[in-house]
């Protein structure tokens, strides 16, 4: 299987600072003992593992994983792991046929797909929590506010030009263009589009028809893009247009976004702290499963979501299970401190506690 990255090169200078932040937290002891990081999650284990882990999915992720690896691989050199982008759905795909070690998804696995892990016990481990910007192309427009009602209407095709009313009222004194608004969507099964309209369906479930899934029957003169950095292209190439873009990839791309009216009727913009805040408060199931969006606090950006790594509870083998405990503990462990330079936010300490003491349920 072929494993590409789609890391964008204005983002070296961020992934080599962040790892080597990690690197520096990290034990670089030779022993064979499990050294830990200050949260107590494993930072490496014994140094004579060796082996490879293969995972795919989440875009979302991409960043992360590219780092994370980068600066596991001093902490554990025996192991390779590798990551391929392509999309929460490709991610699970590729777990359920045995294709990969594990998967990145941004969202749970839909009880349409749940038939093709044939009654295997599949573990969520959070990893990262992050904003969807509302990222727009508009020459001279710096400033935006949208609400979740006009966001809603405009990826439904109810509102198409710039200038409508609707944006024009929430907008005083920014001179909006009457250019045609072109939507830059995702065309591959994706966590992100499952997030954003599962903000869209909570915020606004008497406005918003299209529901909330991985695919979405998108308006037929929308612009599709594979991964979040084929929407930001999109957007960033054609004036006019406004797609849901992960806060990393936006960045990156020197993408222009807009505030957004949360729960508390403030208009909050997409941060690591913002996201912070909306997903501090969310409830969690048994099973780690959980969604930030619409989340809680007058500082809380309201389309945030999160992303785990999904693993087989039982593996074919002990020291595939020992790969992924070491690969997985330092994810939650000193990767942790990779993300808020990376444009991510940590996960709640809470959780990211429950998703450690999690670790010794993958067995071989």
């Amino acid at each position: 299987m072929h494993f590409r990255g789609r890391q964008p090169v204005v983002r070296a200078g961020l992934v080599l600072g962040a790892v080597a932040l990690a690197a520096c937290s990290s034990s670089s002891s030779s022993s064979s003992s499990t050294s830990t990081t200050s949260s107590g999650a494993p930072a490496s284990s014994s140094t004579s593992l060796s082996g490879t882990l293969n995972g795919s999915g989440s875009s979302f992720q991409t960043v992360f994983q590219q780092s994370a690896i980068q600066a596991f691989r001093q902490v554990d050199p025996g192991i390779t792991v590798n990551y391929g982008s392509g999309g929460s759905g490709k991610g699970r795909t590729d777990l359920a046929s045995g294709v990969v070690n594990f998967a990145g998804s941004d969202s749970p696995i839909p009880s349409t797909e749940l038939p093709s892990f044939n009654g295997k016990k599949v573990l969520y481990f959070p990893v990262v929590i992050g904003p969807i910007t509302m990222s727009y192309n508009l020459p001279g427009v710096s400033s935006l506010k949208l609400s979740p009602t006009v966001i809603a209407n405009i990826f439904q095709g109810k509102i198409t030009k710039w200038n409508d009313p609707a944006i024009t009222a929430l907008n005083s004194g920014v001179s909006l263009p009457s250019t045609p608004i072109t939507l830059a969507v995702r065309s591959d099964s994706s966590g992100t589009t499952a997030n954003f309209s599962l903000f869209l369906m909570t915020a606004e479930p008497s406005v918003w028809t299209l529901g909330s899934s991985s695919t979405i029957k998108w308006p037929s003169a929308a612009r599709a893009g594979a991964g979040n950095g084929g929407v930001a292209q999109i957007v960033k190439t054609t004036p006019g247009a406004i797609g849901y873009v992960d806060y990393a990839d936006a960045k990156a791309t020197g993408l222009s976004f807009a505030s957004v009216e949360n729960a508390s009727g403030a208009f909050v913009s997409p941060s690591p702290s913002s996201a912070s805040v909306s997903a501090a408060g969310v409830t969690v199931a048994p099973n780690l499963t959980f969604h930030a969006v619409w989340g809680t606090g007058a500082g809380a950006y309201p389309i945030t979501y999160q992303s785990w790594v999904l693993v087989y509870a039982v593996q074919p083998n002990a020291n595939d299970a020992a790969l992924l405990k070491a690969y997985l503990g330092y994810l939650l462990g000193a990767g942790q401190q990779l993300l808020t330079n990376l444009g991510y936010a940590q996960v709640p300490t809470s959780i990211d506690q429950q998703a450690q003491a999690q670790l010794s349920q993958i067995t071989g």
